[in-house]
């Protein structure tokens, strides 16, 4: 085994926002070694240029004299070393550590939580090697926490993959054990004080992991940290043995914001399967310093959107009716995407690393989520499956079929992914699938709704919006235009395609200051537009960088929000059957059972 590279993590000042990182880097005898930093982290799709935080490099030879070595920077995230015939070259360097996000580095004087694609320098060609790292904790400090196998704050893992897929916390936060089948589990809650309820939350996560331990059947690490970083912000990242959750302490407070944080564990725990095991083939090995592509993300994140809820539901942590909600507003939110009509998810997909982490106030026109579309393919695609099989089977045994056939070294091609869905429904879904997948087809909801007795209704409410008070007599006006009130002036935000705000030309930035030869007050907007009646033409007055202009508009009908899924009041017993089944999933023992059979059979 070639010998490892050595990291010590030091924080002599952390209120200063800096860990100090020395490496200990073997040369195998060359003249000269090179250095690679990534520029992108697994699970959060777009360069990020993580070597902008470095700073101070230098190298030396070990031991006690510690000559001073050559270093020259080559590229934007490599240095090349002169070693001068050292066996090691002890490197130093510092990061500086202040963004608070799931995938990048943040120290302050309470703690550190550091990732291992934005911290670590490693040899450029040299991933394979082992990668040890011993945290030096300051005096405030009592533990640090990593999935990493080791003790006395210092961890070992076996190669580069897997320290970039390893976080490590410093801190003290409280952490909660728990067991499930046999492995240990760890809650890490930074920042849990006194609003946050520690034991609750440890308690309902510890059932999450049981009910997806059950839903795949096997527990495929051996152990797992969730670190949960109460900061105030927000987001989530998958690691193989861990994930890094960000969430207000005030989530804990209402039954929404908790069911809300609870669906993101459910959705970080359940890509320590899909997506870090059972992944798409393009995703590994990892090229750290260029764009990675692949059209599957709708099946490595949607899917897995579709789930998160789904099992919370099935763990008895949120209602029927809570989870039909949360199912509709993700139909809304496609449905009332105009990008819905321009991207289609695999190249929703594809353009990742451009587009979905980059979004601006022209995106919803342009393009969609494969988050969002992702789940409710999926949806579709479980109905579709449980109708071609009479029940028999669903979308839950394709992914148990893809875990057992793909989830080793190699993943799975796209094509590969198509043909066991259709192996599983017992019939060709090629065309369905390319339909969903590859075009801008409106999706079908007609079959799925007929097979569980559900029915769409008008929503009472959408997201961002207050609850609908009793509906006027006629109709108020509509633009479609999304403003803010920016330092006292009304600005628009974002005019989403085909409304009247966009044939007006409104554009984003505007400064809306009257309508007709009238001032309107930025508090008054909305109830100005209730003066207003559909068909009903109008000027609206605006400064556009600093230039007054007229804009002649035609008020339309706000388009009712028909998605709210309810079950139907005429379904028939053997629809309701099917909506249980789904709902409530298989018992564990059945699904084994019917899984074998399947097995045996090859479909």
């Amino acid at each position: 085994m070639p010998e490892p590279i050595s990291y010590t993590l030091r924080f002599p000042a952390p209120q200063s926002h800096y860990v100090e990182v020395e490496a200990l880097v073997p040369t195998d005898g060359r003249p000269e070694i090179e250095l690679m930093m990534a520029v992108w982290t697994p699970g959060s799709y777009m360069v990020r240029e993580f070597s902008r935080n470095v700073e101070s490099v230098r190298a030396m030879t070990a031991g006690e004299t510690g000559e001073p070595l050559p270093l020259a920077k080559t590229t934007k995230n490599r240095w090349r070393v002169e070693t001068h015939g050292a066996s090691r070259v002890l490197l130093h360097y510092r990061v500086y550590s202040r963004e608070m996000s799931v995938r990048t580095n943040f120290v302050d004087e309470g703690f550190a939580i550091l990732n291992g694609a934005p911290t670590f320098l490693t040899l450029a060609g040299g991933t394979l090697r082992p990668h040890e790292v011993k945290v030096v904790l300051p005096p405030q400090w009592r533990t640090s926490v990593s999935p990493l196998p080791g003790a006395d704050n210092t961890w070992r893992a076996p190669d580069f993959d897997t320290l970039v897929d390893s976080p490590i916390y410093a801190g003290n936060a409280p952490v909660y054990r728990f067991e499930v089948d046999g492995r240990p589990h760890f809650l890490v809650n930074e920042g849990e004080g006194t609003v946050w309820d520690g034991p609750r939350s440890a308690a309902d996560v510890e059932r999450i992991v049981r009910e997806q331990a059950v839903f795949w059947g096997t527990v495929p690490y051996d152990r797992y940290v969730f670190f949960n970083l109460i900061t105030e912000a927000g987001g989530g990242l998958e690691h193989k043995s861990s994930c890094v959750l960000m969430t207000s302490r005030w989530k804990s407070r209402t039954r929404d914001g908790y069911r809300e944080w609870l669906e993101l564990v459910s959705h970080e725990f359940f890509h320590a399967w899909n997506v870090k095991r059972l992944r798409p083939a393009e995703l590994g090995p990892f090229d750290y310093e260029n764009e990675v592509y692949t059209r599957s993300l709708w099946f490595a994140e949607g899917v897995t959107s579709y789930y998160d809820a789904l099992l919370l539901h099935r763990t008895g942590l949120s209602s029927r009716d809570e989870y039909l909600k949360k199912l509709s507003k993700d139909v809304e939110a496609l449905q009332t995407t105009p990008g819905r009509l321009v991207q289609p998810l695999e190249e929703s997909s594809f353009d990742a690393w451009i587009k979905y982490y980059r979004r601006d106030e022209n995106s919803v026109n342009t393009g969609i989520s494969y988050y969002t579309k992702g789940a409710i393919v999926s949806f579709l695609l479980d109905a579709r499956i449980r109708q071609a099989t009479g029940g028999r089977r669903s979308l839950d045994d394709v992914l148990r079929l893809a875990w057992r056939r793909y989830s080793g070294e190699r993943g799975f091609e796209r094509d590969e992914l198509r043909a066991a869905i259709s192996e599983v429904a017992g019939t060709d879904l090629d065309a369905w699938l390319a339909q969903a997948l590859e075009t801008t087809g409106e999706l079908d909801y007609g079959p799925a709704l007929a097979w569980y007795g559900l029915r769409f209704a008008e929503s009472e409410e959408s997201d961002g919006e207050e609850k609908k008070e009793k509906k006027p007599e006629e109709p108020a006006g509509w633009l479609g235009v999304d403003t803010e009130v920016q330092s006292g002036r009304l600005v628009v935000t974002q005019v989403r395609r085909d409304t009247p705000a966009f044939e007006a030309g409104l554009n984003v930035g505007d400064e809306i200051l009257g309508l007709g030869d009238y001032r309107v007050l930025p508090e008054g907007w909305n109830e100005r537009l209730k003066a207003y009646r559909p068909g009903q033409k109008e000027t609206v007055l605006v400064a556009r960088r600093e230039k007054l202009t007229r804009l002649p508009v035609v008020f339309g009908e706000k388009p009712r929000l028909r998605w709210k899924l309810e079950i139907d009041p005429a379904a028939t017993p053997e629809q309701r059957a099917h909506l249980e089944d789904w709902l409530r999933g298989v018992e564990s023992g059945v699904a084994a059972e019917a899984e074998a059979a399947l097995e045996e059979s090859h479909w």
